[in-house]
């Protein structure tokens, strides 16, 4: 069984927040690659888990999220990346995926000691769970091409930190495996 998680971060998402509009473009962008790693990892075996924000909606379950998504105007960014009955759900209210969620409980349950991060934001919600990541001890790589931006200075500098100061893996989606550890 394989050691690594593909972590899907924020995608099931209404767009309704003030940089929206300067995000899109670059979701847009991401969405085939984001997409093709999803189904290498179901094809693989590879857990897929979903990490998104609740939105304040605290009353919600992620059913209710990804309706609210597919009934917004930006459908069409949501329904490609979807969750299946395989994939697993963790809710956060925060920019990193393991801030007060159950998140790191869930990989230690299933072994995993790697995560692939693709979604959004860059320079955001990418970053801060790379780091969180990092003082747990798990490998990181990030699908370059795989993750959107709001600001493209900042996604570059985002990107330099995690490959420098956290010795993340960044790399082209397609150059990424699943299905094994990282090189030494």
């Amino acid at each position: 069984m394989p050691d690594t998680a593909l972590i899907v971060i924020d995608m099931i998402n209404t767009y309704e927040h003030e940089d929206a509009g300067l995000l899109i473009p670059s979701v847009r962008e991401a969405l085939p690659r984001i997409r093709d790693l999803i189904d290498r990892a179901r094809e693989q075996g590879v857990d897929v888990i979903y990490v998104n924000d609740n939105f304040g909606r605290w009353r919600s379950h992620h059913d209710e999220l990804l309706q609210a998504a597919l009934r917004g105007p930006h459908a069409d960014l949501v329904e490609p990346v979807r969750p299946d009955d395989t994939s697993t759900f963790v809710v956060k209210a925060r920019h990193s995926i393991f801030y007060q969620t159950p998140l790191e409980y869930l990989l230690d349950q299933h072994g995993i000691r790697r995560i692939v991060l693709c979604g959004q934001v860059t320079e955001q919600c990418v970053l801060y769970s790379a780091l969180d990541a990092h003082i747990r001890h798990l490998a990181v790589t990030v699908a370059k091409d795989a993750v959107a931006h709001i600001h493209p200075d900042l996604a570059e500098a985002a990107f330099h930190m995690m490959e420098r100061n956290m010795g993340a893996e960044i790399r082209p989606a397609v150059q990424i495996s699943l299905d094994r550890p990282p090189p030494d």
